[in-house]
């Protein structure tokens, strides 16, 4: 059995199936991290993310609004790294925020 710290980012959608997770998260004995993130310490057998995504998958009710995002140190090559456990990226609320200068050529119609 291998034990490993984990950061997971969950967001359900408004009807997501919280109270399940919130169960197992407090199970895990799992710590706050701000807004929808934990940091908890997992034990696992095998591959660390699709054991994750089977014991979640059991766990919790899941939609096609459900994403969860688990980040963890590889043991190969001791970097961090993330997966999506379900769902995936969609566009971040601060695109087009900052001023990106592009040279603008315009020509004569």
């Amino acid at each position: 059995m291998n034990k490993r710290t984990i950061w997971i980012s969950y967001d359900l959608g408004v009807r997501g199936d919280y109270e399940s997770l919130y169960a197992w998260l407090d199970s895990h004995d799992a710590k706050e991290c701000g807004d929808s993130v934990a940091v908890l310490a997992y034990e696992y057998q095998g591959s660390l993310v699709k054991m994750l995504k089977e014991e979640l998958g059991r766990t919790i009710t899941t939609d096609k609004r459900t994403r969860l995002y688990v980040i963890y140190r590889e043991p190969s090559t001791k970097k961090m790294k993330g997966n999506f456990i379900f769902g995936g990226r969609r566009t971040p609320p601060w695109t087009g925020y900052s001023s990106r200068d592009s040279e603008t050529v315009d020509d004569e119609i």
